[in-house]
């Protein structure tokens, strides 16, 4: 981004506009000079494959006087149940965005797809061959400037897809547009518009497309775009609802959005920074491979005021970033959504923007007769009425640049749900106010905004940064003057959302509990919108490395995608703190605060125990979410992402004196049957539960899971010195489950797991066949970095011989306390695991 959009203009035009085939675009009938080509004799437009077609018509006889027209930058006409598009000829060649939403979501559908939810995006293009009109998806992952050879190679070896063909039924008015009859292209079963995919179709058993059951609901015109609504219904074995129905029927809505015609400048992405990103292969640069260029996903800001902003001061976008609350908002709950896009506004200061996002309340029809929520020239915050618990950020971009376009953020109604029960078990020991199923609406409140504002984030380009938290001492999220100021993480785009490490007496007010916008939110902001002074994209690129590499900050912003930092136990999701254990031992004493309260926190007179059972069952399941915090650090990696002139290691082997201490922990915390998840006064109110059983099975095999000893047996080749060696780490897992001859049934379970998991060794599953998924071009910046180790081919590793090691010595261990164990439960239990390992290693 520059100072004004002159500046930006020939950085993607001429790359991506090589694209069109040149052999196709010389196939195109030639207007005569001063118009579009004269439409031909009625009847003469020649024959398409096997039938002959219709030529065009007079544009009255297409078009009578009764059409309802709505005039934009397409024309769109209602011709009694047909619907026609008029496309300007300046329009042709242009580049759209069409994106395919669910505007209507089928009745128990579930899962995270609600109203306004994207299904799939494409660029798209109009372009004209004889007398038909032809809509093309293009390709934008590979480019090279039209004024090189290469760029001939190019345009054939990503030929686009014709996803519609339309013969033109006339000629416009002013002999400078094309009308096309668009109704069967929208009313059929078209792939490219259906709002199922072939995944749904299978799930929901779809028999067939019903046409006598679908139709076009609406389609409008605006300036810039084409809204597009359909109603589709699908004949279907295993609807989502009304099973005896056999129908699935939902709304869908297409956007097509015409795109700038010259595209924003972009901004390279960098793996150390954590924005979304798009990114081509461009063939155009003078390097000896097929190089990637990665570009961020931003919104364009420019400077009113440029001369001001170069001196340093605030200055008011030329177009602010602006959302509107959707109607059906809860009327208690609208400050607090709209509070929740404008906690933003301080965050863009930082980058010289002031009032550069903002929330307004939807005009009704009287203010403004031409809103629409479905315009795709406006962003909106959707209330959905759902039962899914959660909330999502997504954003519709240009796909040439980055530019982002539009963006519907979603908050489920149940989500409310969620936030209730985390802050009754995760702070409730230290926070009165949380000790409810009524929680004070201040509180939620608060909640709420923080969603809506790491929402935001993430629909102003921003990824999800689980490392950020790390950046804070555990000892400080006790302490009311830093809460107040930071929180309980750098940044709002963590999944750290309460505090559970506070104990009671440390003096927290309720807010100092909830996550907020941090430093990492502040850096991330500038980094990726203040305009630089430079001429192009690439000459951006120092600054933005120096501001990276010469920070002051009290806590230096750090990124890490959690593909790239597997194994990391900084970046982990729902992690507080800059030590797992201290951390999970002050949540652990929280807990134990907590549980015994569940019944009396959660008793309503003339209730039964099911909110019991809800509120009891999340709190253990994430309690062992802190243990499993806790066992990343065994095979831990930290990952800091760096480039080559930078000094320090990529890659450190968590010390082996660490991954020891976690594992003695775990050993003591989970391994030990934690009789206290279990109170009597629960278990009578509820039944028996298998939760804690479960849990900790899962927490034994994430520690025999082969990626985590892979990284182990990794670690030995490269740093013997913080190594936890693979045999020795095997070794004190078993003794650690394995410990005394009289085991509980908790042991007794985790003894078989164990087993279980080491006959996993020895006979992995077999690998799928037919390569990779997905493909495209290029891995951008990210594709610098790899993983330290991905799961190994077990087969050709070391494990299977581990584990036969190991299934031996357990097989003798169990026979000899078989015949020495007193009560028959232990003398079957030690019985059947010789049995099991002998069927292992001795297989009929």
């Amino acid at each position: 981004m520059h100072f004004s959009r002159e500046l930006l203009a020939g950085v993607l035009l001429s790359a991506t506009a090589s694209i069109v085939s040149a052999p196709l675009a010389q196939a195109q009938q030639t207007p005569p000079a001063g118009g579009i080509a004269q439409p031909p004799a009625e009847g003469a437009a020649g024959a398409a494959g096997a039938g002959a077609r219709r030529g065009p018509r007079p544009y009255a006889q297409v078009i009578p006087a009764r059409a309802h027209t709505e005039r934009g930058g397409i024309t769109v006409h209602r011709v009694d149940d047909r619907y026609f598009f008029e496309v300007p000829d300046s329009l042709v060649g242009r580049d759209f965005l069409m994106v395919t939403r669910v505007a209507g979501v089928p009745a128990g559908a579930g899962g995270f797809q609600s109203a306004g939810s994207s299904l799939n995006e494409r660029l798209i293009r109009w372009e004209r061959v004889n007398d038909r009109v032809l809509l093309k998806s293009v390709s934008t992952g590979a480019v090279a400037d039209d004024s090189l050879p290469i760029a001939r190679s190019v345009a054939q070896n990503n030929y686009p897809a014709i996803i519609g063909a339309f013969p033109i039924a006339a000629f416009g008015r002013d002999s400078a547009a094309y009308v096309i009859d668009v109704t069967d292209f929208f009313a059929n079963d078209n792939p490219a518009t259906s709002g199922l995919d072939a995944n749904a179709r299978r799930t929901y058993g779809v028999r067939r497309y019903d046409a006598a059951r679908s139709y076009i609901s609406s389609m409008r015109g605006f300036p810039i775009n084409i809204e597009v609504r359909q109603v589709q219904t699908f004949d279907a074995a295993t609807p989502p609802s009304d099973a005896d129905g056999g129908t699935v029927t939902m709304e869908t809505r297409q956007s097509f959005v015409l795109l700038p015609k010259t595209p924003m400048r972009p901004r390279y992405a960098d793996a150390r920074v954590g924005y979304f990103s798009v990114d081509r292969v461009n063939y155009g640069l003078d390097v000896q491979k097929a190089e990637s260029q990665e570009f961020i996903t931003r919104w364009r800001l420019e400077p009113k005021d440029p001369a001001a902003y170069a001196r340093g001061e605030l200055v008011e976008p030329i177009k602010p970033i602006v959302y509107y609350l959707d109607p059906a908002t809860p009327t208690r709950w609208k400050r607090y959504v709209r509070e929740g896009v404008e906690n933003w506004q301080k965050v863009f200061e930082k980058a010289g923007f002031k009032n550069a996002i903002l929330a307004k309340d939807a005009p009704t029809r009287t203010e403004d007769p031409d809103f629409d929520l479905d315009d795709a020239r406006y962003s909106i915050v959707r209330w959905a009425a759902s039962l899914t618990r959660n909330a999502t950020g997504p954003h519709t971009h240009d796909p040439r640049s980055g530019e982002i376009i539009n963006s519907e953020i979603t908050w489920y109604h149940n989500h409310m749900r969620s936030y209730r029960n985390w802050l009754m078990m995760e702070t409730g020991a230290a926070n009165p106010s949380a000790r409810t199923l009524d929680i004070p609406e201040e509180l939620m409140g608060e909640t709420m905004r923080q969603v809506i504002t790491h929402e935001i984030g993430h629909a102003l380009g921003l990824q999800h940064n689980m490392i950020a938290s790390a950046s804070f001492p555990v000892d400080s999220l006790r302490s009311p003057s830093f809460t107040r100021v930071y929180g309980v993480s750098a940044t709002i785009m963590d999944y750290a959302r309460q505090n559970y490490i506070a104990q009671p007496g440390d003096g927290l007010q309720p807010k100092d509990f909830i996550r907020r916008v941090g430093p990492f939110d502040d850096f991330a902001i500038n980094w990726g919108y203040r305009v630089i002074a430079a001429p192009t994209a690439e000459a951006e690129r120092a600054t933005l490395h120096r501001w990276l590499t010469q920070q002051t900050g009290v806590f230096p912003y750090r990124f890490a995608s959690q593909q790239l930092a597997a194994g990391d136990p900084r970046n982990q999701t729902e992690d507080l703190g800059d030590d797992p254990i201290k951390a999970s031992t002050f949540s652990t004493m929280n807990y134990k605060r907590v549980i015994p309260n569940l019944v009396a926190w959660t008793s309503t007179p003339g209730e039964d125990y099911t909110e019991l059972r809800e509120l009891y069952e999340e709190t253990v399941s994430r309690w062992f979410g802190n243990m499993n915090h806790v066992a990343t650090m065994v095979g831990g990696v930290e990952v800091d992402l760096k480039t080559s002139e930078q000094s320090g290691a990529v890659y450190r082997v968590v010390p082996k004196a660490r991954q020891q201490a976690a594992l003695a922990f775990l050993s003591s915390n989970v391994f030990a049957t934690p009789a206290w998840l279990s109170p009597p006064g629960i278990a009578q109110r509820i039944g028996p539960s298998n939760v804690v059983s479960t849990r900790q099975a899962g927490v034994l095999t994430s520690l025999l899971t082969p990626a985590r000893l892979g990284r182990l047996a990794e670690s030995e080749k490269y740093d013997v010195v913080n190594a936890y060696p693979l045999a020795e780490y095997m070794a004190d897992l078993k003794r650690t489950v394995f410990s005394g001859n009289a085991p509980d049934a908790g042991r007794r379970q985790l003894q078989r797991v164990y087993v279980q998991r080491l006959e996993a060794l020895i006979t992995p599953p077999v690998a799928p066949t037919g390569g990779l998924p997905g493909g495209g071009g290029g891995g951008g910046a990210a594709a610098r970095f790899v993983p330290f180790v991905s799961a190994p081919a077990v087969a050709q590793s070391d494990l299977p011989a581990m584990a036969r090691l190991q299934l031996r010595e357990i097989q003798r261990e169990a026979r000899a306390a078989a015949l020495a164990s007193a009560g028959t439960t232990n003398r079957a239990h030690w019985s059947d695991i010789a049995d099991r390992v002998t069927a292992i290693l001795e297989p009929k």
